[in-house]
């Protein structure tokens, strides 16, 4: 009767095993050209209206819990300044090519422990664009933050929120080329 048993737990530890998958863009901005009209840098000035610091629990999925202090606390622009925690498991997306179209590696293990080292980005127009640093004793990963990174510990996640007004449509549109 063991033997069953420890068969259907081997497979079960499998399928909860860290998996990648590449998915490359297809929208049509994607394909197209530098646009000389469109300058090499731009700056955007602007003043932190104030400073908010997130503090989230154990098992809670970090995008969602951070989408949903986003929202509660009615913030249309920000940068993140930071974050620190650990977590119990990770999605995260990195670029994986250097010509167009783009494509992203997705890389999720959802037994993985890690310490959340750094946390930046933006929240433009009320969307976060968050990356994170994650390291356990065998390495170190990074990328843009996704759904299914959960909280081990504790997470602190602190925005710098800018005026409503600031027009950051442009910043990680990358088809304003």
């Amino acid at each position: 009767m063991r033997i069953p048993i420890l068969l259907v737990c081997a497979f079960s530890l499998a399928f909860a095993q860290q998996t990648r998958h590449e998915i490359t863009n297809t929208s049509a901005g994607d394909r197209k050209p530098n646009n000389p009209a469109v300058p090499d840098v731009y700056a955007v000035s602007s003043q932190f209206e104030r400073v908010v610091i997130f503090r989230f629990k154990y098992q809670t999925d970090l995008l969602a819990g951070l989408q949903a202090m986003i929202k509660q606390n009615h913030i249309q622009n920000a940068v993140i300044l930071s974050g620190a925690g650990s977590v119990i498991s990770y999605q995260v997306h990195q670029v994986s090519n250097r010509e167009f179209p783009s494509k992203n590696m997705f890389e999720q293990d959802p037994t993985a422990p890690a310490d959340l080292i750094s946390m930046n980005g933006y929240v433009m127009n009320g969307h976060i664009h968050a990356h994170m640093t994650l390291a356990n004793p065998e390495k170190a990963i990074g990328g843009h933050l996704e759904p299914g990174t959960k909280v081990f510990t504790f997470a602190i996640v602190t925005v710098g929120v800018l005026p409503d007004a600031l027009d950051l449509t442009k910043l990680d549109d990358k088809s304003y080329r």
